[in-house]
């Protein structure tokens, strides 16, 4: 009876402490606008050159890109680097085997990870846009990397030179009533870009990668927009038919 006691117990923490995790989770809004083909554009670029390296989008095919304004020849000389055709899946040549031994596990495929990183803390638009921005250095792990969001990543930050290389300090916050010790990521050494164009950078690679995760939302509203209006014109017109009707009954 007592081990069932303590059992009972343990199961009734539980829930509490998994909220209490999801909800310290605090996740900055990412400025998506997936109207905005140059950001579009911009994002599928810095894509292909930073994350298909080590990562796939193993459900988006190069010739998607069109619908971007980009012609195939275009695609071609800027985007595939590979030796494959535009019609091709945006696979990385990177062997999961070897990934797995160099990083601890392979890298996830990343065509639909703005879709499925969704939680109640933010969409997954907004962890990724928080996470990209999080990276910080650490001895202690194999890569010489953490991040905030995402504690103990197996991932390096491979934006880094662009971004420069962050600390992570402690610093005392005061309000009225309390004083606690927050964390505070502090740029140690710059990056190539100064702080506002590395979120923008982002910015567009995020907002690509939600474009990714599902290139045809945009038809999907148009479409379900006018199955509505098509749909109200015919109650309406059923409606006046059904007066028409019984008229001269009533």
């Amino acid at each position: 009876m007592k081990t069932l006691r303590v059992l009972v117990a343990v199961l009734a923490l539980l829930p509490p402490v998994a909220f209490a995790s999801e909800a310290g989770l605090k996740l900055d809004r990412a400025p998506i606008d997936l109207h905005d083909i140059v950001s579009l554009q911009r994002g599928a670029h810095t894509f292909v050159n930073y994350c298909l390296n080590c990562h796939s989008a193993g459900y988006m095919r190069y010739n998607r890109l069109q619908d971007l304004g980009l012609t195939e020849q275009q695609i071609r000389d800027n985007l595939v680097f590979t030796g494959g055709k535009v019609g091709d899946l945006m696979k990385t040549a990177l062997n999961p085997l070897e990934a797995k031994e160099w990083f601890g596990t392979a890298p996830p495929d990343l065509t639909v990870i703005a879709r499925s990183r969704s939680s109640e803390a933010g969409s997954g638009s907004d962890w990724l846009y928080t996470y990209l921005r999080s990276f910080y250095r650490d001895p202690k792990r194999p890569t010489g990397w953490n991040n905030v969001v995402y504690v103990n990543v197996a991932m390096p930050h491979a934006l880094w030179q662009l971004q420069g290389e962050q600390v992570l300090k402690e610093a005392e916050e005061q309000g009225p009533g309390y004083m606690r010790l927050v964390h505070r990521l502090v740029v140690d050494k710059p990056g190539v870009l100064k702080p506002a164009e590395y979120d923008q950078l982002v910015a567009d690679l995020v907002n690509y990668m939600t474009y990714m995760s599902e290139p045809a939302r945009h038809d999907r509203v148009t479409i379900g927009l006018f199955a509505v209006i098509v749909i109200f014109i015919l109650v309406a017109l059923s409606y006046a038919l059904k007066k028409e009707y019984w008229k001269d009954v009533h």
